[in-house]
């Protein structure tokens, strides 16, 4: 493969292993693993399939280049030096959009970003001379600058929204659970279509939409538009072959339902809602139920859900009594296996089992524990002779 381009993508901390399955997936080579972001290598069409396919990364940002800088002659230098006429075109704009700063003797984001700034406009203020003023007036090439121990990495979004904006949830209730995350926790788990699956506490029904999209193979970034497909640099041709091949890799006929409760009505309705938007709604069935009342006559199931975590010092009572109540009921489904995300630090013995194995993932900047119980397989039915 004639790989053309570096990508760099972020994730929350704990979900670097799912993201780099997904880029192997894709055919891409994986340069560098580090804490919360993947570097790697893509073809032309990289761009577009990272942004269209990538359920697990925060955004697809193209490196544009590495250096040290200890001072902010360095930083100005180094940058100027690049030749930016090669991924920013007359007229666009090109807005140094984010800067963050760890463990660097440059640690002023502002004085950063503003520095990166003033040495693009001069790079490219000498191959655009001839074109008159330095307009920024057409599409827009934002710029990220990371530094790591010293070490700049500059690069351009090609992203726009942060992936975790798939286009379906328009609403959300309290503490929704972002996309990506419950995609990981999704892949996390062994459940496959055909399998029972079931979210006690679905709220807007984030998990059960990604697992069904998962299941019918239906690509994260199908119903947004991105940032990338407005610039003159990339072929348009590229993005209607990406979508296009989305469309076709689309499994729509699969047959399975998954099912989603919630105690609160209007959750349910903003889940109906959301789902359909999502063009997911045939395979999720949505009811009003309390988790302590679930019972079901399926022998073996999956339960993915995300409760409430008691953040605040006033509702630690009616967490650990809901706990409680998930443990007494959970406990009743004897082959199944179900996977629990909280911050609760005194989930298992709350919920009265410890985990088979338990997992530290982020959902933002919280720290939080994936609880997985598995059950036991389910036996293999031989086919008939």
């Amino acid at each position: 493969m004639d790989y053309k381009y570096t990508l760099i993508s972020p994730c929350f901390f704990g979900m670097e292993k799912m993201l780099a399955n997904e880029i192997k997936k894709l055919n891409f080579e994986i340069e560098k693993t580090e804490d919360g972001r993947i570097t790697y290598k893509t073809d032309e069409y990289g761009i577009a399939k990272a942004n269209m396919w990538l359920r697990c990364a925060e955004r697809v940002n193209l490196k544009i280049a590495e250096f040290k800088a200890t001072s902010f002659d360095e930083l100005y230098e180094n940058t100027k030096r690049i030749d930016w006429s090669k991924f920013i075109p007359y007229g666009a704009q090109f807005p140094v959009s984010k800067a963050s700063s760890i463990k660097s003797k440059l640690y002023s984001t502002p004085d950063i970003q503003s520095i990166v700034k003033k040495a693009i406009v001069d790079s490219l203020k000498g191959k655009y001379l001839e074109e008159g003023m330095l307009k920024e007036d057409k599409e827009k090439y934002p710029i990220y600058v990371f530094i790591h121990k010293d070490k700049v990495v500059l690069s351009i979004d090609t992203s726009g929204d942060a992936l975790h904006k798939r286009g379906y949830r328009e609403k959300s209730n309290k503490a929704p659970i972002r996309e990506t995350l419950a995609a990981a926790m999704v892949y996390l788990t062994p459940w496959r279509p055909g399998k029972i699956l079931v979210d006690p506490m679905c709220g807007s029904g984030t998990i059960l939409i990604e697992a069904a999209m998962i299941g019918m193979n239906m690509a994260p970034g199908l119903n947004r538009e991105f940032i990338s497909e407005k610039w003159r640099t990339i072929d348009k041709k590229i993005w209607w072959d990406t979508r296009r091949e989305a469309f076709d890799l689309m499994e729509d006929n699969q047959d399975f339902t998954i099912y989603g409760y919630d105690i609160d009505p209007e959750s349910i309705e903003l889940a109906k809602n959301n789902a359909e938007i999502a063009g997911v709604e045939e395979y999720i069935k949505f009811e009003v139920g309390d988790v302590k009342n679930y019972i079901s006559d399926e022998e073996y199931g999956f339960i993915i859900t995300n409760p409430p975590y008691g953040e605040r010092l006033e509702d630690e009572d009616s967490v650990k009594l809901l706990y409680k109540d998930m443990g007494y009921t959970f406990d009743k489904l004897k082959n199944w296996s179900y996977f629990i995300i909280t911050s609760y630090e005194e989930f298992e013995y709350e919920f009265g089992k410890t985990s088979t194995r338990k997992r530290k993932l982020y959902n933002g900047m919280l720290k939080t524990y994936y609880y997985q119980y598995l059950g036991p397989k389910p036996p293999k039915i031989n086919a008939k002779q």
